[in-house]
């Protein structure tokens, strides 16, 4: 891929993230890019390849973004507290940028094959959750024995984090209960039994 940075380049993202937003992934084609942003087919693949090549960028920049809004989470001296934010910021993103969501975690677009550095910024996305861990671990706040390693725990919380956003974007049993409940609850549950006086009393 070359030129992803120009205006054209980003009149083409835009066309094909409006694109997904409201027609769905049947209507993501080269020639309806090219069209949304009144350019030829020629600029697609001259910039990215084709169709795969500006998924990809989008999948990058949705990640970029979504670091972004966690990474600008404090620290505090509580972490319960400091995770269940990173989660919160982490729930919100997903309900603000659905369309990116579903880009990032390919149920969007379920023929596409990220790329290696597409691929890595999962990666990076789970030590977001690692790291708070790992933190937690270190102040005593999070049990650290009998093989609760940060990235098993924090893959843990994201994989339980993503369930229920993905859930939520989906709108299941939206008219039955509360899904900022239901998230509230279960994350901090979550978050909550990873303290070492909950498994101390499971001994």
């Amino acid at each position: 891929m070359q030129h992803t940075d120009d205006d054209t380049s980003r009149a083409l993202l835009e066309a094909a993230h409006r694109l997904l937003s409201e027609h769905g992934a049947e209507a993501l084609t080269v020639r309806r890019i090219a069209t949304g942003a009144g350019m030829s087919t020629m600029n697609v693949y001259s910039r990215f390849g084709g169709k795969d090549g500006v998924i990809d960028v989008l999948y990058i920049d949705g990640f970029e973004r979504l670091f972004a809004v966690v990474d600008a989470v404090p620290s505090s001296d509580h972490t319960a507290h400091d995770l269940m934010e990173v989660a919160q910021a982490y729930r919100q993103f997903a309900l603000d940028n659905p369309t990116y969501y579903r880009i990032m975690f390919r149920s969007a677009i379920h023929d596409f094959t990220p790329s290696e550095a597409a691929s890595s910024m999962t990666v990076e996305g789970l030590e977001r959750f690692v790291e708070r861990v790992r933190v937690g671990q270190e102040r005593g706040d999070i049990v650290n024995h009998g093989g609760f390693e940060p990235l098993e725990i924090g893959t843990w919380l994201w994989a339980t984090c993503h369930g229920l956003v993905s859930l939520e974007l989906e709108q299941v049993g939206r008219d039955r209960f509360s899904w900022a409940t239901v998230f509230e609850h279960g994350m901090w549950t979550a978050i909550c039994g990873l303290h070492p006086s909950v498994w101390r009393a499971r001994v």
